[in-house]
């Protein structure tokens, strides 16, 4: 059920069951953090392999000291400039995240989401939330409670309907060698962004046996369609002109006569405007009966970076 209703997904979170939340990213699969129970079963509503771990999801930075420890001053640092928002951070965890969330490793990602709705669930209720994104695994990731619904029907009680998510795309990942920090995640905050705070960053962003955090498997946010990537699109759809032809653009449409479905993501060329697109985007070629896609690779800087990865693992190959 789709509904608005904080006090019935209260309900349904205090007695270890699921609820889909909105964030200023992603619509997430949401459980108690601190309940095995409930964590089991986010990760088989979505088929996610119990290596990948989960994100936790906490009302504010008063709160980060309950589920991690020995933070590094870069991390505060972090949290300041960017909470409530869309960075989450990996750090050593305490006992009280249990392993599951975190794919038994020592460590566990955290974040202060940046919306009224959830943030007013978070303020009543007693644990924070486990919440990968609200799809199954390695599909493309939801922006809308109707996105949600689409891919689980009835198998969820309660869908919080926050409306179309701010950002788009998810959170940016940042994890900790010692107190030097790394990048595992592109994200809603530009590299340059979080550069601009803390200076220089390792990056880590892929890792197929034993990730550190969510997002760094080589192929994900895939469509069901089979997609390309490429710098020039006008030249490799001559290679399917007898086929029924999708193509996903940064801001300018083609006139070719046989494309069947087109997708522009921001008219004036505005990257924040493509990143919150670019989901919602993919869903409706998705669902448009093609037998390809082909998207455009954008310009590689800010969040073309970010938007550029995602498509990179969506059209990975497997």
């Amino acid at each position: 059920m789709i509904t608005k209703n904080i006090e019935l997904a209260i309900q349904v979170l205090n007695e270890d069951n699921l609820v889909a939340i909105p964030t200023e990213t992603v619509y997430g699969l949401a459980g108690n953090a601190f309940s095995e129970s409930a964590v089991h079963q986010i990760f088989e509503l979505k088929n996610r392999p119990l290596h990948n771990p989960l994100i936790v999801h906490i009302h504010s930075i008063d709160y980060l000291s309950k589920v991690a420890k020995e933070i590094p001053d870069k991390a505060y640092q972090l949290a300041k400039a960017f909470w409530p928002g869309p960075l989450t951070l990996v750090l050593n965890k305490k006992d009280t995240i249990p392993d599951v969330v975190s794919a038994q490793k020592n460590t566990v990602a955290v974040r202060v989401p940046n919306h009224p709705l959830l943030l007013e669930l978070l303020a009543n209720i007693d644990f924070p939330i486990a919440a990968p994104s609200a799809n199954p695994f390695g599909s493309i990731s939801p922006t809308s409670a109707m996105h949600v619904a689409n891919y689980f029907g009835d198998e969820l009680e309660i869908i919080l309907d926050g409306g179309e998510c701010e950002k788009g795309i998810e959170s940016t990942i940042i994890g900790f060698d010692g107190e030097d920090p790394v990048l595992y995640r592109m994200g809603s905050i530009s590299i340059e962004d979080i550069k601009k705070e803390i200076g220089d960053l390792q990056l880590i962003t892929k890792n197929d046996i034993n990730p550190e955090a969510p997002g760094m498997l080589s192929k994900h946010y895939a469509p069901k369609t089979k997609m390309y990537l490429t710098n020039h699109v006008h030249e490799l759809i001559q290679n399917f002109n007898h086929q029924k032809i999708g193509v996903l653009l940064f801001e300018k449409n083609l006139s070719e006569q046989h494309i069947k479905h087109q997708e522009i993501l921001s008219a004036t060329g505005n990257l924040n405007e493509a990143a919150k697109n670019l989901y919602a985007a993919m869903h409706r070629l998705d669902h448009s009966n093609l037998d390809i896609i082909v998207a455009e690779r954008l310009p590689d800087i800010g969040l073309g970076k970010t938007i550029n990865d995602k498509l990179e693992r969506a059209s990975k190959k497997e």
